[in-house]
């Protein structure tokens, strides 16, 4: 049959089956298996027949046949499946889930929903037959298949509920299957992660039933914990977890403390929560925890529940006496007493006997004990309190016997065992090393209570100390501190073997688990343990930070200190390191330790001065090496630092102390080579100093000598010598040391250098140069690679006695070679091709020298000897250069001979060279300076010394240059040269010129050959000053046929004048003078010495001319400058011209702005002649002050000055006023008079601003202490200001007397007077002050007292003694118009303003015209008749006027044409004059006066428009007195 064939009858079959004609549809299906055996569909269609006509059986192998045809088609796997779902047979019920597996795989590809229908029903059957691990695996088949489909999460969530759900009953099941539960974890886990909000009400469900799931697992402990903490931690007020933990930990009897953590957040209102706790507590040991948790359990146990409170109350007084102490043990009788029948409790009573043993009532325990045995002699408990009594009464005997009934009567108590144990070991070392005893009692008791930690640390002490396994012992000490986090002894045990063991990370996270969980203040152990972990491996920041930690535990605690002290200095803070150390020898004085380091941090530090005090603090109380040794070391280096600096005194008193340091730590270390080393060293460096200061004293055995003996002085050579035994004894301990061999072979090298300077031993210092250069082979031979030793053989061998120069050459290069930056070996170098005159490779050698270390000293002086060797300008820079890097002996000579050179040549002063080189430079105080320290080390050298009293002469500097002249004398007296020694000795002469020993320096210029101009002008000067006139007019006769110019000539004329003069020969003086002005090259000086003849003898006509002359010659230096300024303004006070004065002067500043004498001379000025301007003169001075110390120190004084004249006081400012002028000119000038007679001045202007503004003065009683101080100061001036000093002190004394005139204190000044008058009777000025003060005292007994014409004899007499004294004549004219004789009083002010006249006093001259204008303008004010004190005040003022520009003045004719015609136009505006022209030279009182006056005569004018300018103008500058003054005028007038 056909294919077609076999398709109509399938047909034909699917008719029959549509039809319910199923036999028909099997005839046709047999027809196909006919004609195709195999056929699917035919098979297909005969199980679909079968089925329906009850025939499962065939219907059953119709579709296996199909299946095994086509095992991936579906219908015949879903005709299974009808067949076996509507058939109730247990073959085909056993056989359907394979089928369900089979088209779940089938539809997983084809469609998804069907799929998830057949998973339902087999998951179904799977939950029926309880078989959870197929059903596990077809839920999560089913949940892949969502996932892949990417269904909601919310769908996908509630299959993983739907999963846990149906998974719950199999955790009832006896036997679990480990891989279900794990699913179900998984579904679990799952479910948590979709769910979604956090925390929710949903989630806190499945949280829940996740932990149940768990705590039903006993596999699942970890996870279970881990689940009831997550929740716990979202839903913290939830119980269930902490129940489910409690429940967990009570079941396994798991007492720690995550038990004891449980259930202490696990307690509620329920007594059973704070029993379970407490008891907890208690089986751990925590005692005063659970004696805690018990009482917070009897708060809320009700009083009803008795058996309850009973429990708590029973384990409270046990977990009291268990405390220990004496407050617990109080607390514990408490408890017993609130126990219900507690006294008939024997374990009850003998918890009361130890409770009276911790409060230390042995004999209540005893007592107790006594009855407890004797009642119940069985009871362990009352053996163990009779065993504690006798060991609190110390009889361990009778406690072993005690202890051991009770450990018998009790095997099971872990306690009775353990107190056993402990009293075998505390009773000794017998007792310990029986094994019997301590270790099997202690072994005893761990097994019985692995809880009690104190068993397991005494363990540790037997394993450690007895038996000496440090395993074990550590793990017993680990045990006991886990068991108590509190046993620090037990804690610090196990780290310390940890340690000792190298087993530093168990050490580690031994500390890290206590410091993580450590208080401030808490675990000192730990936290020093750990700081000295880290301090070992070189972590010192956290090092630092844990000791730090230690010590806020234990402040006090110095050893940790001194850990601390430790980290800071390995860290190099050392400034905290000192402070550590120091709080550490704070703590504990005893310390030496503590001392040392910080004594070696100030020597690090290069604080030696310091270190050295320390260290001899340590070994004045014992002879400490170390300390020796820094000792030595310091006062070395100290040493060198002083000889760098050119201090060799102080620097040889350090070597020799050193020394005899260095000494005493060898005798007490004699085996170590470095004390030796730095002995060498300390002696070798003696060769840097002068030789005569090289003394040192050594001690006899160091030395050579007898050890009973002293110590020795040895000189330069013997120290050395000593140094090189020294090397050589550090050589012999150890000898393959080449740094050694290299000291040793210096040392020679430094031998031959001093024996080379004496004469006739080269032969000695050729053996000791071929000793040096063998050594320092030695050392290259041991260590090739140092530069250094390459270095010091080239230098020995190009020394004088070897001269090797190629050797020296090759060491200098292979000294390169090895050290390219070697800026020594380079310099070298160029030193040997200088030495060789090959001065291109020199400077190449010294410019890479420069290149490689800028401030190498000795490369720039090489560069220095080149430029001077081919004439560089150069040359004088670069030796200035070296001296600015540091001191060296060729560089600062070398400079020192080029500043003096240039300093010689007067040629060069205005030169761009010179300025920069010398002035810009400030070269001459810095070579001088240099100049001192080389001449300090070396003093053989005259050059050096002539040089030096150059220097200082300039640096006026007389002392110091007198000395080094005079050592330059003595030194080149012993040589042949003689015309350097009459060099010297005419320098010599000039420094005794110079500091005023004339009849030495005379001697002296004697002593030379006359033959210089400077030798002979010298010899005249000396001769003038000494007083031997002829004498020095023949020496300067004698120099002027010497002189070999005309300007010479000129100076010499000049002095001959001067003595003419000074001879009386005026004429000749004159005459000498006049042909110095006639030669070719005249001087300014011979000009101003004729313009001040002239001036002196008031000769102005010559004074003028010579002036003239002077002025003609143009420019001329500062100092003539000054002088012509000088000479200038006296000569205008001369010719009366007063006001010209100031201007000349103010010209002068203004065309010499940075000269400060000018500025001094204006401000000097200007209180004398224009004190109007004294403002102005205080600033004057002020800028002179700041441009020059020299002249300020003087400008000061004038400037106080000035502001006496302005009247400028404290009260007016506080700043800037004459009193603290004058005090800041007397701290820099104490030994001037003038300064103290200003200050005196300055406090009666004080004090008399005080009287007027009617306060107390606060400087009274100083007027004596001044005039003392003036006097003492006056006995101290040069003879040519003998007068003016001797000026000075009559007017402090009248200053004086003024004072306490003013001050009331007329007795005192009286006496004053007296007591100078019975030393020196003859004395005007006193007599007149007595004369004042007698009238005044007179005036004062009666304001109506009228004088007697006797007294005003008197008074007129003392005045006429004084006959330039201007102003007694003043006080007389005030004696005469108080006694109302006017005409007198008139009389007088015409006798002083005559007298002012004649002295040329332009100040005097206005004062005494003011004071008699105001005489005659008081009858004027008072409507006196007649005009003649009319005429006179304006005659005074007038006058006034025409002196220069009066405000009083022109006041005083206000006010008398105020008083004679008031409502005049003219009154008006010689007052608006006064007030409204703005001047600064015009005084506000003047201007208030004015003002004043103004008003009254408006008000009486009635002139309201200037009335309101006038009040404006006031309002404007603050006058309120004037507004106060307008408002009673206008209110008395309405």
């Amino acid at each position: 049959m056909s294919n077609k064939e076999v398709k109509a009858a399938l047909k034909s079959a699917r008719e029959a089956i549509k039809n319910k004609e199923f036999k028909e549809a099997l005839k046709h299906c047999k027809t196909v298996l006919k004609l195709e055996k195999n056929n699917y569909n035919a098979w297909v269609f005969i199980g679909l027949a079968a089925s329906e006509l009850e025939q499962p059986d065939q219907s059953q192998s119709a579709y296996k046949k199909a299946v095994e045809l086509e095992p991936d088609q579906l219908l015949a796997w879903q005709g299974l499946a009808n067949l076996y779902e509507k058939t109730d047979q247990w073959d085909f019920k056993v056989d359907l889930p394979n089928v369900y597996q089979k088209l779940v795989e089938l539809y997983a590809s084809s469609d998804r929903n069907k799929c998830y229908e057949v998973i339902k029903k087999l998951s179904d059957i799977y939950l029926s037959d309880k078989e959870y691990l197929k059903l596990a695996k077809v839920w999560l088949q089913l949940i892949h298949l969502k996932e892949e489909q990417a269904v909601d999460k919310k769908e996908l969530l509630q299959l993983w509920r739907q999963m846990t759900q149906q998974f719950s009953d199999c955790l009832n099941e006896e036997e679990q299957d480990s891989e279900v539960t794990q699913h179900l974890i998984t579904a679990f886990e799952k479910a948590m992660v979709l769910i979604d909000p956090v925390p929710g009400e949903e989630h806190r469900k499945i949280s829940t039933d996740y932990v149940k799931c768990l705590s039903k697992l006993p596999q699942e402990k970890a996870k279970m914990k881990e689940a009831c903490e997550a929740m716990l931690s979202v839903y913290p007020t939830q119980s269930y977890p902490l129940e489910v933990l409690c429940s967990h930990y009570l079941k396994t009897d798991i007492l720690n403390e995550d038990a004891v953590s449980c259930f202490s957040r696990h307690l509620n209102t329920e007594r059973c929560g704070w029993y379970s706790l407490a008891e907890a507590q208690f089986k751990m040991h925590r005692y005063s925890e659970s004696a805690t948790s018990c009482s917070q359990g009897l708060a809320v146990c009700a009083a009803e529940d008795k058996e309850m409170r009973v429990k708590l109350l029973r384990l409270k007084l046990e977990a009291l006496v268990r405390s220990g102490g004496q407050k617990p043990a109080d607390q514990a009788l408490e408890t017993f007493s609130q126990v219900p029948d507690a006294e008939k409790d024997p374990v009850l009573v003998a918890l009361k006997g130890r409770a009276y043993l911790n409060k230390g009532q042995i004999d209540q325990a005893l007592k107790v004990s006594s009855e407890l045995v004797a009642s119940n002699p069985n009871l362990a408990q009352g053996m163990a309190l009779r065993g504690l009594v006798h060991l609190g009464e110390g009889q361990p005997q009778l406690a072993e016997q005690s202890f051991l009934k009770a450990a018998s009567q009790s095997p099971d108590c872990g306690e009775y065992h353990f107190l056993l144990g402990r009293l075998y070991w505390d009773m000794g070392e017998e007792t310990r090393k029986d094994r019997s005893k301590v270790h099997t009692h202690l072994l005893k008791a761990a097994k019985l209570d692995p809880h009690l930690g104190c068993v397991f640390r005494y363990l540790g002490h037997y394993y450690r100390e007895v038996a000496k396994d440090c395993g074990r012992a550590r793990g017993c000490y680990k045990k006991a501190f886990d068991l108590n986090s509190e046993d620090a002894e037990s804690g610090a045990a196990s780290v310390d073997i940890s340690m000792e063991q190298d087993d530093m990370d168990t050490a580690l996270e031994t500390l890290q688990s206590v410091t993580v969980k450590a208080t401030p203040g808490s675990a000192k152990w730990a936290w020093i343990r750990r700081g000295l972990y880290y301090l070992k491996v070189g972590e010192h920041q956290q090092a630092i930070a844990d000791l730090q930690a230690a010590l806020r535990a234990d402040p006090e605690d110095w050893v940790c200190w001194e850990c601390l002290g430790e980290a800071y200095l390995n860290r190099r803070s050392f400034t905290a390191a000192l402070k550590a150390f120091g709080k550490a020898h704070q703590l504990q004085p005893s310390s030496i330790y503590s001392v040392y380091q910080a004594a070696a941090i100030k020597q690090t530090l290069g604080r030696h001065k310091e270190a050295i005090a320390e260290y001899l603090q340590i070994t004045a109380q014992q002879d400490y090496v170390p300390a020796l040794k820094g000792l030595g070391e310091c006062q070395l280096s100290l040493a060198k630092s002083l000889m760098e600096d050119c201090r060799d005194g102080g620097a040889v008193d350090l070597l020799q102390q050193a020394i005899q340091n260095l000494f005493r730590a060898v005798e007490l270390r004699p085996d170590l080579s470095c004390l030796w080393k730095l002995l060498g060293d300390a002696c070798t460096a003696v060769s840097i100093v002068s030789p005569n200061r090289a003394n040192i004293l050594v001690p006899a055995p160091l030395a050579g000598f007898s050890p009973n003996t002293q110590s020795h002085m040895l000189n330069q050579a013997q120290t050395l010598k000593v140094g090189e035994r020294c090397y050589a004894h550090a050589l012999k301990l150890m000898s393959e040391v080449p740094s050694l061999w290299y000291d040793l072979g210096l040392n020679f090298y430094r031998q031959a250098c001093l024996s080379g300077t004496a004469e006739g031993d080269w032969s000695s210092q050729s053996l000791l140069l071929e000793k040096a250069q063998q050594c320092l082979k030695k050392a290259i031979m041991l260590g090739s690679e140092n530069h250094s030793y390459w270095n010091a053989l080239g230098v020995i061998s190009m020394n004088k006695g070897l001269e090797n120069f190629a050797l020296a050459q090759h060491c200098f290069i292979k000294s390169i070679q090895v050290e390219s930056n070697n800026v020594v070996a380079w310099t070298n170098l160029g030193a040997l091709y200088f030495k060789r005159d090959n001065i291109e490779l020199a400077h190449e050698a010294f410019k890479i020298a420069q290149s490689l270390e800028p401030l190498y000293v000795n490369c720039w002086i090489g560069q220095a000897l080149i430029a001077e060797r081919v004439g560089s300008y150069d040359t004088m820079d670069l030796f200035r250069h070296t001296t600015e890097l540091s001191t060296h002996m060729e560089g600062v000579k070398g400079y020192a001979y080029w500043v003096c050179s240039t300093l010689l040549d007067k040629s060069n002063r205005d030169s761009e060279l010179y300025r920069y080189n010398i002035v810009q430079m400030n070269a001459i105080s810095a070579a001088q300076v240099a100049l001192s320290k080389y001449t300090e080390r070396i003093q053989s050298d005259p050059d050096a010394f002539v040089m030096l009293g150059y220097l200082n002469e300039h640096l006026q500097l007389k002392r110091q240059a007198l000395q080094a002249y005079q050592r330059a004398v003595e030194l080149l007296q012993s040589t042949p040269s003689t015309e350097k020694l009459a060099f010297a000795q005419g320098s010599y002469g000039r420094a005794l010129c110079t500091s005023g020993q004339w009849e030495e320096a005379a001697q002296v210029y004697n002593s030379t050959p006359l033959q210089e101009l400077s030798d002979l002008g010298g010899l005249a000067l000396a001769y003038c000053r000494a007083g031997l006139i002829p004498e020095s007019i023949s020496a300067y006769e004698r120099a002027l046929a010497v002189a070999s110019n005309e300007k010479e000539k000129a100076y010499i004329l000049t002095a001959l004048a001067m003595l003419q003069q000074q001879q009386g020969n005026l004429d000749s003086a004159k005459t000498l003078l006049f042909k110095c002005s006639m030669l070719k090259e005249p001087i300014p000086e011979s000009l101003l010495c004729l313009c001040a003849l002239g001036l002196v003898h008031r000769d102005v006509t010559l004074a003028a001319a010579a002036l003239s002359e002077l002025l003609k010659q143009g420019s001329a230096s500062a100092s003539v400058v000054e002088q012509q300024c000088l000479l200038t303004c006296t000569l205008l006070a001369l010719q009366g011209n007063y006001s010209a004065v100031q201007r000349e002067a103010s010209r002068a500043v203004h065309s010499n702005p940075g000269n400060p004498s000018l500025w001094a001379l204006l401000s000097r000025v200007v209180p004398q002649y224009y004190p109007r301007k004294a403002n102005g003169g205080a600033v004057a001075g002020h800028v002179a002050c700041l441009s020059s110390m020299t002249q300020g120190k003087r400008a000061l004084l004038y400037s106080g000055v000035n502001q006496l004249a302005s009247g400028r006081h404290s009260r007016e400012d506080t700043k800037r006023n004459a009193l603290k002028t004058m005090q800041r000119a007397v701290l820099l000038c104490p030994d001037d008079p003038a300064t103290w007679a200003g200050l005196m001045a300055a406090c009666h202007t004080e004090n008399t601003s005080c009287y007027l503004s009617g306060s107390v003065p606060s400087r009274q009683c100083l007027e004596q202490i001044l005039m003392s101080v003036v006097s003492e100061k006056v006995r101290g001036v040069q003879d040519i200001e003998r007068p003016l000093a001797q000026a000075l002190e009559g007017w402090v004394l009248q200053q004086a007397v003024t004072g306490l005139m003013l001050g009331g204190q007329l007795e005192q000044a009286e006496a004053l007077c007296t007591q100078v008058l019975n030393v020196s009777a003859e004395h005007p000025a006193v007599m007149l002050s007595l004369r004042q003060v007698q009238c005044q005292r007179l005036l004062l007994a009666n304001d109506d007292t009228v004088l007697p014409d006797s007294a005003l004899e008197q008074l007129n007499n003392a005045v006429i003694m004084n006959p330039s004294n201007i102003g007694a004549w003043h006080w007389l004219a005030e004696v005469y118009r108080s006694q109302g004789l006017l005409v007198q009083a008139v009389m007088a002010y015409r006798q002083s303003l005559q007298l002012s006249s004649q002295l040329g006093l332009h100040n005097s001259q206005v004062a005494s015209l003011l004071r008699l204008a105001l005489l005659a303008l008081k009858p004027c004010m008072a409507g006196v008749p007649g005009n003649d004190w009319k005429d006179l005040v304006l005659e005074a003022t007038t006058e006034v006027l025409k002196l220069g520009t009066c405000p009083v003045a022109l006041l005083f004719q206000a006010l008398l044409q105020y008083e004679t015609k008031m409502a005049a136009r003219e009154t008006r505006r010689l007052l608006e004059r006064l007030v409204y022209v703005y001047s600064q030279d015009f005084p506000v009182t003047v201007v208030q006066v004015a003002s004043w006056y103004l008003l009254k005569h408006l008000h009486t004018k009635d002139d309201q428009e200037l009335l309101n300018v006038l009040l404006q103008h006031a309002k404007m500058n603050g006058d309120q007195r004037l507004l106060e003054f307008h408002s009673l005028l206008a209110s008395s007038i309405s």
